[in-house]
């Protein structure tokens, strides 16, 4: 799957999959006897399923290898954890370069709209990655915190107040969003069709579409070119009078001699938006769901607020692992795990498939049981580690602690009602509604 700064437009109208049969989970791809992550259905099959596959996946000598009709190529499936750790931590030999995404992002669509960080190697992506770390200022990331909490205040008020139905659009997909603009020095006039922007941009990103919705040719792309040119407006503006905002840090910063261009901005921005809007409300979206299914945990939590949060939010994050999957291209021929391991080929590709490695048994004991009394949990929520380790780790942590604390302290009653709609997808863990009450 791609994500919204990644997408390719169509070049026809493509109406909506008429909703073919579920594949037996056992049905043979090119893995042999096995479950196929190539085939979009999988993603269609219940949870318990799809964590079973993963776990005969597992259990393989070698990782297996998934063909795609689409692209008449393939793909080795990294699903243990000490393997995804490996690819993560080796860039020279597994490369972001060529897309991290599938399809990988045309080159047109690169240079129209700059590279996204996670598309990048060493050293271009060391030299933004520079300019990028510069600019997050001890001052500024102060200025986040006292934002992260007034936001958060401000949010459950208007719980209270207007007792809305969907916790993702009221609560999950509002404090990120929200931070992020106040962090960027995005003024208000424009969120609202910002946001709107990042919706749609980011609406097909699941395996399945209503039925007979078309596809609208550059629709995504669209989206995107409007959100870029309103954030390089802003940057322009800043050039010339700079405020204490992140924008205006990013374009007056000067690391060994260089600033972020107008796309590069526009890049970095849309990063920011999929990587901290969607996986950060996919994640609060989650761990509301998960303390309202394991009420023993969740009277563990609020038990002992102080000593448990931390520890809480990294369980969420492991369990839901909203972010699924990445892929990386082989450099060279490489013996995974060192000599005498199974050998992958030079210009073979490999998907990282983090919440599998979040189930790994040998990491995880009991892995399929959600215990914020975890320790140690050395989860793969955020990646694998090495130079592509996200950037916002520290913020989305922090922004999951503050409003689970505001929440839980001022609506101790709150809880979801029902099941999640969820997104079936190969590429995020997606959650796009969540009715809940307190």
């Amino acid at each position: 799957m791609n994500t919204p700064a990644e997408t390719s437009p169509s070049t026809s109208a493509d109406p909506a999959p008429s909703g073919p049969a579920v594949p037996n989970p056992a049905a043979s791809g090119s893995a042999g006897s096995g479950p196929d992550l190539a085939d979009p259905r999988f993603w269609q099959l219940p949870a318990a399923v799809r964590s079973a596959a993963f776990a005969e996946l597992r259990r393989r000598p070698a990782p297996a290898y998934f063909g795609e009709r689409a692209t008449g190529r393939g793909f080795h499936a990294l699903v243990r954890h000490a393997d995804v750790v490996e690819a993560s931590r080796t860039p020279a030999v597994f490369l972001s370069g060529p897309g991290v995404t599938t399809p990988e992002p045309a080159r047109w669509v690169r240079v129209l709209f700059g590279d996204s960080m996670v598309n990048l190697d060493a050293p271009r992506h060391a030299q933004l990655r520079r300019i990028v770390s510069q600019a997050f200022t001890p001052r500024l990331l102060g200025r986040v915190e006292e934002d992260v909490h007034r936001i958060a205040t401000a949010l459950v008020d208007e719980v209270e107040r207007s007792r809305p139905e969907d916790f993702v659009g009221a609560v999950a997909a509002q404090l990120p969003f929200q931070v992020i603009c106040t962090m960027m020095g995005i003024p208000e006039e424009p969120r609202r069709a910002i946001l709107a922007l990042v919706d749609r941009s980011s609406a097909d990103i699941g395996v399945a579409r209503p039925r007979r919705r078309l596809r609208v040719p550059g629709r995504g792309l669209a989206a995107l070119a409007r959100m870029q040119g309103i954030v390089a407006g802003i940057g322009r503006e800043r050039r010339r009078r700079p405020a204490e905002d992140l924008i205006s840090a990013l374009v007056t910063a000067d690391v060994d001699g260089r600033r972020l261009t107008g796309r590069e901005l526009g890049a970095f921005f849309t990063l920011l938006l999929v990587a901290g809007v969607e996986t950060t409300r996919n994640a609060l979206s989650h761990g509301l769901h998960l303390l309202t299914a394991h009420p023993e945990q969740r009277a563990l939590l609020l038990g002992d607020l102080d000593g448990r949060l931390d520890g809480a939010v990294d369980e969420i994050v492991r369990h839901s692992t909203p972010i699924i999957q990445f892929r990386r291209t082989l450099a060279v021929d490489h013996e995974l795990g060192g000599p005498g391991g199974p050998l992958l080929r030079a210009g073979e590709k490999v998907a990282l498939y983090y919440g599998s490695a979040n189930r790994d048994e040998t990491v995880f004991p009991d892995p399929d049981a959600f215990d914020i009394t975890r320790s140690p949990n050395p989860h793969l929520g955020f990646g694998g580690g090495g130079p592509h380790y996200c950037l916002g780790a520290h913020l989305a942590r922090q922004e999951m602690a503050v409003l689970l604390r505001e929440l839980y302290t001022r609506l101790p009653a709150v809880r979801s009602v029902g099941e999640p709609d969820l997104v079936p997808s190969s590429f995020d863990h997606r959650i796009r509604s969540l009715r809940f009450t307190f």
